[in-house]
C-alpha cells in the first residue's frame, strides 16, 4: 500500500516535469487517462457495432464469408482525430495505442457481454520484410489489448503472410482481393479446428484483407469467425 501511494506521488512528479499529451488533440493529459484525453474519446465517431449484430460491417463482410460478429471501435474519416491515433500506431512508432485502443474496446465489448464468445484472438499478419521495418505488427498490438481485457488468448504466429504485397491504397474492391486472395496461410491448423476465432485488423476499407485472411481460418474448421477492427472506413 505504501508503495502504491510512492509511485502515484512520482507519477504525478514526473507527468509535472514531463507532461503526457493526447494523441488526439494535443493537450495534456489527466490522471487516469491514456494515450488520448476523455474529451477526444467522446468527439471520436465511435461504431456501436458491438451493440448491433447485424450492422453494416458485418452485412458487407458476410457477403463473402460467413461471419458470427462484425465490430468495430470507431469509423474512419479524413484528417480526423482516428486517422491520427492510426497515423502515431502505424508510423511513429507507439505500439502503445494499440494496446490501449485494445483495452478499450475489450471493456466495451464486455459490457456488452460478449466476453466469452471467443477462444483465440488472431491478428492479420504483416509480411516478416514489413514487419522488421516497423519493429511491431500494429494489429497484434490492438490484439493484445483485446486479450488482456477479454482475458482470451491471442497469437502472433498462429497466421503468416508469405507473400509480400502491394500497397492497397489505390486499388478496387476486385484488385484488392486478386492482390491479398493467396497471401496468407496458418502454420498449423489444428490451432484453429473447432475454435470461435476471433480476427483482427487496424483499419477495415473494402475487406478485402480480413476476407481473405478469415477463408483460410474457415477452411481450416474454425468454429466461427468474427471479424473486429480499430476503425472502418
Amino acid at each position: 500500500m505504501r508503495n502504491s501511494g510512492l509511485r502515484e506521488i512520482l507519477q504525478d512528479f514526473i507527468s509535472l516535469f514531463f507532461p503526457r499529451y493526447c494523441l488526439g488533440c494535443y493537450g495534456s493529459l489527466v490522471k487516469g487517462e491514456e494515450m488520448v484525453c476523455t474529451a477526444c474519446m467522446l468527439e471520436m465517431p465511435q461504431t456501436g457495432f458491438h451493440l448491433d449484430h447485424e450492422n453494416s460491417l458485418k452485412k458487407r463482410l458476410s457477403v463473402r464469408i460467413p461471419l458470427r460478429y462484425g465490430m468495430a471501435l470507431f469509423r474512419f474519416t479524413k484528417s480526423g482525430r482516428v486517422q491520427g491515433l492510426l497515423h502515431a500506431l502505424k508510423y511513429k512508432n507507439q505500439p502503445e495505442v494499440g494496446v490501449v485502443l485494445g483495452k478499450l474496446y475489450g471493456e466495451k465489448l464486455i459490457a456488452a457481454g460478449l466476453h466469452r464468445e471467443f477462444d483465440l484472438i488472431i491478428p492479420i499478419p504483416l509480411h516478416p520484410a514489413r514487419r522488421r521495418k516497423r519493429g511491431y505488427n500494429q494489429s497484434a498490438r490492438f490484439a493484445e489489448g483485446l486479450s488482456e481485457k477479454l482475458e482470451t488468448p491471442f497469437s502472433d504466429t498462429v497466421m503468416l503472410r508469405r507473400i509480400k504485397t502491394d500497397t492497397q491504397t489505390r486499388k478496387s474492391k476486385l484488385n484488392r482481393w486478386e492482390n491479398v486472395k493467396e497471401v496468407f496461410e496458418l502454420r498449423d491448423t489444428t490451432s484453429v479446428r473447432n475454435k470461435r476465432v476471433l480476427l483482427v485488423d487496424d483499419v477495415v476499407t473494402t475487406g478485402a484483407t480480413v476476407e481473405a485472411c478469415g477463408q483460410v481460418l474457415l477452411n481450416a474448421g474454425c468454429r466461427s469467425l468474427s471479424i473486429a477492427c480499430i476503425a472502418v472506413a
